[in-house]
């Protein structure tokens, strides 16, 4: 198969696609392609809510009908941590599906051990200094998983969803190569441009400086790329619904799915909130991803208001980088960054050092001249006062916490699956 510019699919804000019109567009969109016999899938992890279970069966059976022998798959699980096998197959719907011979297994992606990666290529300090606006100029090693390549596969297929996204802007498209099964020199530098840059300057944007670097690492895969990009949400009945689907080119999906998911996924109020009260989505079990609140509610928090996370299912700070996030706590990016100049083992860990900067969200200057966050975080969750107070977190006991009352304060905002959409003053 050639990489090729196309697109098929439809979408719109108000469309809930059915399983039928799913399965015509990948037909349709597979029908120009002339897969070779090994394929590889890229997925995502359990911490995103997607299209996979449903898409991937079909795209087995119709690769089998096809005639391809070998269908993989790899986990796009960035630096989170991996998936149970029960979660694996439900994450490919093997679960509740007989997927045919042509399906072998799915790989972790391991992120961390210099074996399974390889170097395809460097982006120079120049180019990035170029898409930064000079805020970040250091040059950036291209690694990704090694099954990445024309050696062990044909043609890649990414099972991709678009939501707003506090790094790249958007989710999807070439994200799922870059951090999804990469190594974690562009992961690095992408977080911590992200996290200079500001989040309210990426999140809910298309066209942004790490959404560039995303693209630039992509040129440097030479195995054909096929993108299906989805547009979810969940009813009030807790069923997803498909507002778009797009199959075909990585750059050209993505956009269409970013315009779509910015009807779906941003949601604007008329004022900002003293406290917000966030009940945390439950794909979210660690800080590490548990973070979107803060990301996607900060814009309608006033100065010095409150965010409270409400997640009793929240147990960990994060299985892969919890100790460096509990020994330098969360902070606004004056800070941190003054951190990473003077803790090697911090600047050698730009990733954890965006994290940090992008729960605190933004920075204010106290009447006492000190840098504080814009809004205090409260945690309630299933995390212990003592490591609250070692992430700079306000703690409250879950149990306390009275919903209902909260809703009734006029000061108050208490959104559900919190972490989901993007929350923005409208104009």
């Amino acid at each position: 198969m050639k990489n090729e510019q196309f697109i098929f699919g439809k979408g719109a804000a108000n469309f809930d696609l059915s399983n039928a019109e799913l399965r015509e567009i990948i037909e349709e969109s597979f029908a120009r392609i002339a897969f070779g016999e090994r394929i590889l899938a890229i997925i995502p992890d359990a911490t995103r809510d997607d299209l996979t279970a449903v898409l991937f069966p079909m795209t087995a059976g119709i690769l089998a009908e096809k005639g391809v022998k070998k269908f993989d798959a790899l986990v796009a699980q960035g630096t989170h941590a991996p998936m149970t096998e029960a979660e694996k197959l439900k994450k490919i719907g093997a679960d509740k599906n007989d997927l045919p011979n042509i399906f072998g297994q799915v790989f972790d992606h391991e992120w961390n051990n210099p074996a399974e990666l390889v170097e395809i290529g460097e982006i120079s300090a120049e180019t990035v200094a170029d898409f930064s606006g000079g805020v970040y100029a250091k040059s950036v090693a291209i690694t990704i998983n090694k099954r990445v390549s024309l050696e062990f596969y044909n043609t890649v297929l990414i099972f991709s969803s678009t939501v707003p996204h506090e790094v790249a802007g958007f989710s999807g498209g070439a994200k799922y190569f870059f951090p999804g099964v990469a190594g974690r020199e562009l992961t690095d530098a992408t977080h911590w441009l992200g996290a200079l840059s500001g989040i309210p300057n990426i999140i809910g944007k298309v066209d942004t400086p790490t959404r560039k670097l995303i693209d630039e690492a992509a040129k440097f895969v030479k195995v054909p790329t096929v993108c299906l990009n989805s547009v979810v949400s969940r009813t009030a009945e807790n069923r997803l619904q498909t507002h778009a689907f797009f199959v075909g080119d990585c750059r050209k999906t993505f956009q269409k799915a970013a315009e779509i998911s910015a009807l779906v996924h941003v949601k604007y109020v008329e004022r900002k909130y003293r406290r917000v009260v966030a009940i945390l989505d439950e794909h979210y079990d660690e800080l590490w991803v548990g973070g979107k609140a803060s990301y996607k509610l900060g814009g309608i928090i006033e100065e010095g208001g409150e965010l409270i996370i409400y997640a009793p299912h929240l147990k960990a700070v994060s299985v892969s980088h919890g100790a460096a996030i509990e020994k330098f706590g969360y902070a606004s990016i004056e800070i941190i960054r003054e951190l990473v100049k003077n803790n090697p083992d911090l600047s050698e860990n730009l990733c954890v050092a965006a994290h940090l900067a992008h729960v605190a969200y933004a920075g204010r200057i106290t009447e006492n001249g000190e840098i504080k966050p814009r809004f205090s975080i409260t945690l309630a969750s299933a995390l212990s006062e003592e490591t609250c107070r070692k992430l700079n977190l306000e703690f409250a006991d879950w149990r306390e916490i009275d919903l209902e009352k909260f809703a009734s304060e006029a000061e108050t905002l208490v959104v559900e699956r919190a972490g989901r959409d993007l929350y923005l003053l409208s104009m």
